[in-house]
Formats: structure tokens, C-alpha cells, sequence
């Protein structure tokens, strides 16, 4: 007799990861801010900044979505990310009043997908054990 991993339910998992990625980028977006009192960095370093914090909220999120050696890594790990970009996007329109270009904001939705999904592919193929 075999036993069957039961798999996690897809909406409380992107709801605790997407919990998780926005506790990321809160505290990353924290310190940042601090350090910038004492180093005042450049306008392309702030970018890249914001760029690497978006894909470490969504790879923690995917980690806290998916866990090791769970089925599923890709699909989850993608709408994960694309529910954690487009919330951002969303926010950033309606709070900033500022409107970046489609591509702009394109380029952030497929980045969240294809960090998402590549981040769910890796921990769906380690083992849990």
C-alpha cells in the first residue's frame, strides 16, 4: 500500500505566501530606507534595489506557498508571483499617481511569473526530507 502526500489547498497556500512576500518587501523597503541616511545611493541603485527585493519577497512567498518536494512548484510558484506583482503594480498606480509605461509595467508581471514559477520548480524538486 502506497502512501499519497496529501498536497496543501492552493488558495490558503497563496494567501499565506503572498502573506509572506509582503512581509519581505515591507522590511526590506524598512532598512533600505535607513541605510539610505547614511549612503546616499544612486537613482539606478535604488532600481536595482527595488528589483532584487521584488524577487526575494516573491521567492520567500513561493517558499512559504509551496514548502520542499511539494507537486505543483511551477503553476503555484507562477500565480504567486503574478497575484504578488500585480498587487504591486495595482498599488504602485493608485498610490503614486504616477503612470509608468505598459511595457514597464509587463516587464514586472512577467518577471514575477518567471521568478515565481523558476523559484517553485527548484523547491518542488528537493527533496522535503
Amino acid at each position: 500500500m502506497t502512501m499519497v502526500k496529501k498536497q496543501p489547498r492552493l488558495g490558503w497556500g497563496l494567501f499565506k505566501g503572498l502573506g509572506v512576500a509582503i512581509l519581505v518587501t515591507l522590511a526590506g523597503v524598512a532598512i533600505f530606507a535607513l541605510v539610505m541616511q547614511w549612503v546616499r545611493p544612486t537613482e539606478e541603485a535604488v532600481r536595482w534595489f527595488n528589483q532584487l527585493l521584488k524577487l526575494l519577497a516573491v521567492a520567500a512567498g513561493v517558499w512559504a506557498a509551496t514548502g520542499k518536494g511539494q507537486p505543483g512548484g511551477l503553476m503555484r510558484g507562477a500565480l504567486l508571483g503574478l497575484t504578488y506583482m500585480g498587487l504591486g503594480v495595482a498599488m504602485y498606480a493608485l498610490l503614486s499617481g504616477q503612470s509608468a509605461s505598459i511595457t514597464s509595467y509587463l516587464a514586472d508581471l512577467g518577471m514575477g511569473v518567471a521568478g515565481g514559477g523558476l523559484c517553485g520548480m527548484i523547491l518542488s524538486n528537493i527533496s522535503s526530507k
